[in-house]
């Protein structure tokens, strides 16, 4: 009430200076206090209840007013606290909301502590009040949220309860009770049968049933309320519409599970594990399911628990007190003490001898007794679980073969699937495994096969038909199919369709990128041939047709594909002709027209893909699942041919598929007695990658090496995969394969070998160890063995250099716990704290009461050589400073850095005086700056204080993460630099210029990398040392990297460039071997936002153009397409892409380029400025292009897209004049802060006379009207002669490389303009 007062102006008459009328109405003073003091009392009286409002009837004032409710309410101060402390013992959260119960205790608390100061409720109290009040629904919840290491505050608990309400809500309206959580965790785990009605009628009456939350029925709710509304939803109980579970009328259904009831607790689950299992006698029981289960005498088996264990200890002998450190932890990860272990004994279900239990455990509050398996089976019994029983045997013979097989694992039972040489599996067949054997077939079209016998070797097996496989979604989601043509060939190869498939992201182990399909027609039977590049399908096609039609026995009488490059050159269709093929093409734009080899290439994609996703493998080995896929197909009967596959069609005979195996799948390779010594193991751990259509035997491919087997000795394991993130791959490949390589020479006559290297690469796609003799696994017989040995030096193949890529193996740890693990990381753990501790950064003191410190974390990073070799290994200690706040511990947080268009002036003109660059690093640069806040921060882990651990660090100085740490190290920096001497420049505040004598001494800061150069070498070998005293720095010597930029001092000048980065992005996005292309962009390209199919995930094209424009720091001849890619960051289409990846092609061909800045050239500045008209096909805007030269190279560019369209082409290059003087007066500052005298006009060349003409004219003209005034800053700095405009031919214009697209012969002439050259190894003088 006081706050509204002093709001409204009317404290002073209540309790303030005012609160007697003035004696002399001077001015009206009178007439004013009478109108405020009436506004007071009108609002004192309205804001009070009616029975308090007769004690100030007869005040006069406000102030007899205010002090009367003082005198009234100060009587009455204890019984109201009383009354609210008993409120806020007994408060409950009943029908309110999270936000209301929150309200409402908070208020409660306020108004206590404000009757009675000295009893101020903290936060925790607070916490557990609101704890204790909450509906049964949040309880697990908070149980799970109090196991949390970190505990959150008041807030943070209010707002992970109102998202655990707004969830709830989400869900329909159906709040889950603590019992339903219950029966739900409960349901996979369940043993019987719901009971009977019956069950429930004699079920005993004291006791609450299973299921139900009588532990909660005495806190009532009020139904006031609620009255008047109706629940939105079904009720849980009786499933009926209007009521939730606790209001229905109906009986409460009783659920079987393994769940404790309780009257006075909640029920859980006591799904109880304990760390031990001990041996016990033997013993044979029997349980039967009757009507209910009596969880005071009957004993629940069950498989997940380690030991038996009981609440009861009335049925315990010989008890002894439980000394063991051991607890048992339940389903809900309760831990609860183990208090006595003790004997028992039990009755079975229908034998009249007692069986005695040992060791068992006296657990209380355990409402159930359970008898575990491992202990049952310790002893040496067996524990057999059946439909509608359970039973223990002391001996069991099983005459059946198991289905499946596992093996004990501590206390419970383990199915594993990979075992070294089982062949049970093979044996083993579901429906599933045929599904995947025969390439992730449809389950409808394999459950037709089945049934009809339509394959030899097939099994009989029921086959359901709703079964979703991963592999098949993965590989098979498509779009609605075309209306498919009628037509159909009469004969084999009369029509012969085929399309070019790629080219793929990824290369094949054999580095092919393309694959080409023929398909007959006829049979449908398909041939696959793969590629390099598109090119070679000339060669195919020919390899094709004589393979096939000496194979049938038939002429190829028609090819019908698409306009493809590939299929329309002169030498092509020159050959068809000759040759009497009728070559048919498809429609532009209109693929459906060759739909059979549309359809036939998705059909095998999907296959593939299927394939590879089920076993995990990787994406290089697509040539092999594409190959094995269209082996597949090829024996599956099609629905297009009356359900008889290609091969019968083709061949006239059924095929065989009884040695088809899972692609992917892991297998071992048998190897022969000669090429192993007597304890060698007598197998290669391999995955099966496909069939051999020349050997009969299965082709299998060891990934460490890339070798690859031909063998009819292997035996599969289909249900492991090597890539398996269970699996570890085992290290045997490697030995055998050196022994492999010793012994490959000594052959015999039942083995030969191919793993010689071809003379010609793309003659194989793999190395071979061809291992053939006699066996069933294929239709094709082997020729005969041959002796034959060969003297060729045997090379490794060349194809499979990027199928293993050697690593160091070294990885940046993401914990301390990992980090903890390696010395070299401990080691500049060690180093980083110690510098701390030299640099005082931190003091421990006792933790503030009030103060909650901010944590921190280690960060690790390996420090590389640009050869990609290890310099060191860097531990830095961050704060965690996103949990500061502002205002509070910190305010500013801005601080500059180094424009790079600065770096490279300062490389010009380095080059030109032929200065020396020394480059210098700050340790911990931040460590350096002072704090104007007191932070305090969390001892860092691994280092925390043997007499003080729980002490915290209070900051002195800036630490790395705290969001004043860079403002405050620059200050530093700086401060220190200007009490040298030094000047900061206006054009750039992390430029600093020391003049003397006409000398100069300059230093560019960028964080904590130093750039000094100049031509005063005493005053700039003192600021060195000088800086070296001050701070802890680190000489780099002359400058060579900056920024991801590399710095070469040849005999011409100064050389800069980008090209291990440039290489680090081939390699990141797979194009490091793509072919190189003469230009970034085409030239009249029409790019859109909006035509093309929009990628799946935009994220690689916008990191993709990310990195490239960092290139463009030192590339200024992909400045334009890279500025044009960047506009569809938003929404990227493929189209998109393959542009992008352009500009990586062009990248690929000049990835050695750079700028030169030459030594002894005039330090002048020239500008160019030009723009394209409408050029962009969207918003019809035009593109911003300039670029300055300092002497003899580019030190400023820009391509851009304008902001507002252009009416004419003069407007458009009048707009790029203004924007490129803009650029010219800050360039001009920049020089006179570098003491560089520009006594001239600087020359502005543009290729628009009009534009010219209109930056001269002193009169502005109606046509310029709507011209932004902005605009026109170009035409004032002309009339002030600082820049000269100058009419250039449009062929010399060089800024028409940042406008538009351009032909190889202008890219190349306007790259040489601006000075960009190859790297000259031969002149750099020193390493590079």
């Amino acid at each position: 009430m006081k706050s509204y007062l002093q709001g409204q102006d009317l404290w002073e008459v209540v309790g303030g200076s005012e609160t007697t009328p003035p004696e002399e109405d001077v001015n009206g003073a009178l007439r004013k206090w009478k109108i405020k003091a009436g506004k007071a009392m009108f609002a004192l009286k309205t804001t009070i209840e009616e029975e308090m409002l007769e004690h100030i009837r007869d005040e006069n004032t406000p102030k007899e007013a205010w002090d009367t409710f003082v005198t009234l309410f100060s009587k009455k101060n204890d019984t109201r606290l009383q009354l609210l402390e008993n409120e806020l013992l007994s408060i409950s959260q009943r029908d309110m909301t999270i936000a209301q119960y929150f309200h409402k205790v908070k208020s409660i608390c306020r108004e206590i502590t404000e009757l009675d100061p000295q009893s101020v409720i903290a936060e925790a109290r607070m916490k557990r009040i609101i704890i204790h009040g909450l509906r049964p629904e949040y309880r697990s919840f908070v149980t799970a949220v109090q196991g949390w290491p970190a505990q959150p505050s008041l807030v943070e608990f209010e707002n992970l309860l109102a998202s655990q309400e707004a969830m709830a809500k989400q869900m329909g309206g159906i709040t889950l009770k603590s019992e339903e959580e219950a029966l739900y965790t409960s349901k996979s785990r369940r043993n019987f049968k719901p009971p009977s009605k019956e069950g429930y009628k004699n079920a005993d009456k004291g006791k609450s049933q299973p299921g139900t939350s009588q532990p909660w029925r005495s806190q009532k709710t009020d139904n006031k309320s609620s009255r008047g509304r109706r629940f939105e939803g079904n009720c849980n109980n009786c499933g009926k519409w209007g009521h939730m579970s606790k209001d229905c009328w109906s009986k409460k259904k009783s659920v079987e599970s393994n769940v404790v009831t309780s009257k006075k607790e909640i029920e859980d689950e006591w799904d109880a594990e304990a760390l031990c299992a001990i041996e016990e006698n033997e013993l044979a029981l029997m349980t039967m399911m009757g009507e209910r289960i009596n969880y005071e005498n009957d004993w629940i088996i069950d498989s997940g628990c380690s030991n038996h264990m009981t609440g009861d200890q009335n049925k315990l002998q010989d008890v002894k007190e439980y000394k063991g450190s051991r607890m048992v932890l339940t389903a809900n990860n309760a831990r609860l003490p183990i208090a006595q272990i003790g004997k028992t004994t039990i009755m079975p279900g229908n034998k009249s001898d007692m069986v005695s239990l040992h060791n068992v455990y006296h657990v209380p509050g355990m409402k159930k007794n359970l008898l575990s398996v491992s202990q049952l089976t310790s002893s040496g019994n067996y524990v057999l679980f059946g439909p509608q029983d359970v039973k223990v045997y002391r001996d069991l013979k099983i005459s059946e073969k198991p289905t499946m097989e596992g093996r004990r694992v501590e206390s419970v039972y383990v199915l594993s699937a990979e075992s070294a040489y089982v062949d049970k599996t093979r044996k083993n067949e579901t429906a599933d495994l045929w599904h995947a054997r025969l390439g992730h077939v449809g389950y409808h079209k394999l459950k037709v096969i089945m049934e009809k016998s339509m394959l030899n070797g097939l099994p009989h097996l029921d086959v359901k038909t709703d079964v979703v496989c991963a592999g098949c979604q993965y590989g098979k989601a498509h779009q609605l199919p075309y209306k498919e043509s009628n037509f159909r060939a009469k004969k084999p190869l009369e029509l012969i369709h085929s399309d070019v498939f790629g080219p793929v992201k990824q290369t094949s182990v054999s580095g092919m990128r393309y694959m080409v399909t023929f398909i007959d027609d006829y049979s449908r039977y398909v041939w696959v041939f793969f590629m390099k590049e598109k090119s070679e399908t000339f060669s195919k096609f020919l390899e094709f047709k004589t393979t096939v039609e000496g194979e049938v026995r038939k002429k190829i009488r028609c090819l019908r594909s698409d306009n493809g490059g590939e299929y329309t050159s002169e030498e092509f269709n020159r050959y068809l002709q000759e040759c009497g093929i009728h070559h048919q093409f498809t429609c532009a734009n209109t693929p459906q027209q060759n739909g059979v080899a549309e359809r036939k290439n998705r059909h095998l994609a999907e296959i593939c893909r299927s394939m590879l996703h089920a076993k995990n493998v990787p994406g290089r080995f697509w040539a092999e699942a594409m190959r094995t896929a269209a082996h597949v197909i090829n024996k599956l009967p099609q629905p297009r041919l009356g359900f008889i596959s290609p091969f019968e069609t083709l061949w006239n005979m059924k095929p065989t598929v009884s040695y088809f195996r899972v692609f992917g799948c892991v297998c071992y390779v048998f190897v022969p007695s000669h090429l192993r010594s007597k304890f060698d193991k007598k197998a290669v751990r391999c995955i099966f990658v496909g069939y051999d259509n020349q050997r009969k035997g299965w082709r299998c491919c060891d990934p460490t090496s890339g070798r690859c087997y031909t063998s009819r000795d292997v035996v599969f394991d289909e249900a492991s995969s090597w890539w398996s993130s269970e699996k570890k791959v085992l290290p045997d490949s490697e030995n055998i394969e050196e022994v492999l390589k010793q012994k490959m020479g000594e052959q015999t006559a039942h083995i030969w070998s191919s793993v010689d290297t071809p003379e010609d690469p793309s003659d194989t796609d793999v190395i071979e160890q061809e291992v053939t003799q006699t066996s069933d696994a294929g239709e094709r017989e082997p020729p005969p063995p041959q002796l034959r040995r060969t003297e060729r030096i045997r090379k490794p193949n060349p194809k499979y250099a990027n199928a293993a890529i050697l690593e160091d193996g070294v990885k940046e740890p993401e914990t301390y716990e990992e980090a903890i693990k390696n010395k070299a990381w401990q080691k500049a753990m060690e180093e980083e704290v110690t510098a701390l501790e030299q640099n005082q950064t931190w003091e421990l003191v006792p933790r503030p009461r009030d103060i909650k410190p901010i944590s921190c974390k280690w960060v690790y990073k390996i420090k590389r050589r640009p050869d990609g070799s290890i310099e060191r290994y860097k531990a830095r200690l961050v704060a965690r400073g996103f949990s500061q706040q502002y205002g509070l511990d910190y305010d500013e947080t801005f601080s500059p850095v180094a424009k790079i268009t600065t770096v490279r002036v300062l490389l010009a003109l380095a080059a030109s005086k032929d200065w020396k660059l020394w480059q210098m690093d700050v340790k911990n640069a931040f460590l350096h700056g002072e704090l104007d806040r007191e932070i305090y921060m969390n001892q860092p882990k691994g280092f925390e204080d043997a007499v003080n651990p729980t002490h915290v660090c209070k900051l002195r100085k800036a630490l790395y993460g705290l969001k004043q740490a860079p403002r405050a190290w620059y200050g530093k920096i700086a401060e220190f630099l200007t009490r040298s001497g030094y000047s900061v420049a206006h054009a750039d505040s992390s430029l600093f210029v020391k003049e003397k004598e006409g000398k100069l001494a300059i230093v560019l800061v960028y964080v904590d990398d130093l750039i000094i150069t100049g031509d005063d070498e005493r005053e700039i070998h003192q600021t060195r040392e000088n800086l070296s005293v001050r701070f802890q720095m680190k000489e780099l010597g002359e400058l060579k990297h900056f920024l991801g930029l590399e710095v070469d001092r040849t005999k011409e000048g100064l050389f800069l460039c980008q090209q291990k980065y440039t290489r680090d992005i081939l390699q990141k996005f797979g194009m490091l071997e793509c072919k190189p292309i003469s230009t970034p962009i085409e030239q009249n390209s029409k790019i859109c936002a909006h035509e093309g199919k929009e990628l799946d995930d935009g994220t690689m094209y916008r990191q993709l153009v990310g990195s490239l424009i960092y290139l463009t720091l030192s590339r200024p001849d992909i400045a334009y397409a890279v500025g044009v890619m960047s506009r569809y960051m938003q929404s990227p289409k493929k189209p998109h892409l393959d542009a992008a990846r352009r500009i990586l092609r062009y990248v690929k061909g000049t990835i050695d380029y750079g700028l030169l800045y030459k030594r002894g050239e005039d330090c002048k500045l020239v500008g160019y400025c030009d723009a394209d008209y409408a050029g962009d096909h969207d918003t019809r805007r035009s593109t911003t292009g300039y670029v300055f030269k300092l002497g003899s190279g580019p030190i400023s560019w820009c391509s851009k897209r304008q902001p507002t369209v252009s009416l004419s082409t003069t407007e458009a290059e009048y707009k790029v004049a203004a924007v490129a003087a803009q650029e010219s007066t800050w360039l001009v500052l920049l020089m006179e802060d570098l003491h560089q005298k520009v006594d001239y006009a600087v020359p502005l060349h543009c290729d628009n006379q009009s534009a010219i003409r209109l930056a001269e004219n002193p009169v502005f003209h109606a046509r310029t009207k709507h011209v932004e005034v902005h605009y026109h800053f170009i035409r004032e700095k002309v009339l002030m002669e600082e820049i000269e405009m100058r009419q250039i031919k449009t062929d010399d214009q060089i800024a028409d490389l940042f406008t538009k697209g351009l032909s190889t012969g202008k890219c190349e002439g306007f790259r040489c303009q601006l000075n960009m050259v190859r790297r000259m190894r031969a002149s750099v003088e020193g390493e590079c």
